[in-house]
């Protein structure tokens, strides 16, 4: 995501839940509760003055958090779709050049796609992309992230149908790569084409630790993955979950049983990575995957960012809690 100056104030509520055996001097560990009540929050950027924009899926709003704390609605996204068990409005990413383009990215399930659109906020979406294949109830993928390229990614998830991940024609199963018009962005692996990497169940998580991406992927019924993710490689789904010797097929840096991890939003701070668990807690871990979580009091997390004032943001379904690193 888009890290940008500016302070986010206001906590409301503490809750001691950093645990020595997890501490370094690196890692955050009070954490604090900013705002609760919420309704299915999903996906979070910043916007320059350090304010927090929101989406909440199974409402399709789009919410605003300011420096003082104050929670604001800002609008509903027409023509979502909430009734699937994972669409709705899902993920949100702030312009790198927001300062003189105003712009916001969405993505959303509808009745016949996910889609990305753009937005001034308080306009009507303008769709760039549309026809990224929608699960009936699951698998719609959804987080949204610029890179250190300026480039927009998505990941999506294969809609039910592992086919799809391996089908080059697809969006589904995929990492994208675009311009912010939706275009195929510059280097991309195939002319023309959005897709940067293939072979993934449902991606949940986009993160870059210097240059390099990784990428969260929701396993099946064994294993659960972190893939470090290049371009126009094959992460392997549905012919493997978690790693195995086909050839063509890239391992993941780690893997863990779907009963423990189950992972969500993912972001690099400070020297490691941030998974959020749909299992309760949120994994810190080195880029190879070692590590353990840490927060698990707050049960569900949904996503990490790291915030303008360098404190890390963990996200639950309900509440928005801000992490300090003293």
């Amino acid at each position: 995501m888009n890290k940008r100056s500016g302070a986010v104030v206001g906590v409301v509520a503490a809750l001691a839940l950093g645990t020595a055996a997890h501490a370094s001097a690196e890692e955050p560990r009070a954490i604090s509760q900013i705002v609760g009540g919420l309704s299915q929050a999903w996906g979070l950027d910043f916007l320059p003055d350090g304010s927090a924009l929101f989406t909440e899926r199974n409402n399709a709003r789009i919410r605003k958090l300011d420096k003082a704390g104050k929670l604001s609605e800002v609008q509903k996204i027409p023509g979502v779709v909430t009734t699937s068990n994972e669409g709705g409005l899902l993920g949100i990413a702030v312009s790198p050049d927001y300062a003189t383009d105003q712009t916001v990215f969405v993505y959303y399930t509808t009745t016949s796609d996910n889609r990305i659109a753009k937005l001034k906020l308080g306009q009507t979406p303008q769709p760039i992309l549309t026809g990224i294949p929608r699960g009936a109830q699951n698998h719609q993928g959804g987080r949204l992230e610029f890179g250190p390229d300026g480039h927009l990614y998505a990941g999506t998830g294969d809609a039910q149908n592992g086919s799809n991940s391996q089908n080059d024609a697809s969006l589904a199963g995929k990492v994208l790569r675009m311009t912010k018009d939706g275009k195929p962005a510059p280097g991309n692996p195939k002319p023309g084409s959005v897709v940067y990497a293939k072979g993934f169940r449902n991606v949940q998580g986009l993160a870059w630790a210097g240059d390099q991406l990784y990428v969260s992927d929701i396993g099946a019924s064994k294993l659960d993955e972190l893939n470090k993710v290049e371009a126009g490689k094959n992460y392997g789904w549905p012919t493997c979950e978690g790693a195995c010797s086909t050839a063509g097929m890239t391992n993941p840096v780690k893997s863990w049983a779907t009963s423990a991890a189950t992972p969500s939003g993912l972001e690099y701070f400070k020297g490691s990575l941030y998974m959020a668990s749909l299992k309760g807690g949120t994994y810190k871990l080195t880029t190879s995957g070692a590590g353990s979580k840490l927060y698990t009091g707050l049960g569900r997390t949904r996503a990490v960012e790291a915030a303008p004032d360098g404190s890390l943001y963990v996200i639950t379904p309900t509440a928005i809690h801000r992490a300090d690193g003293n």
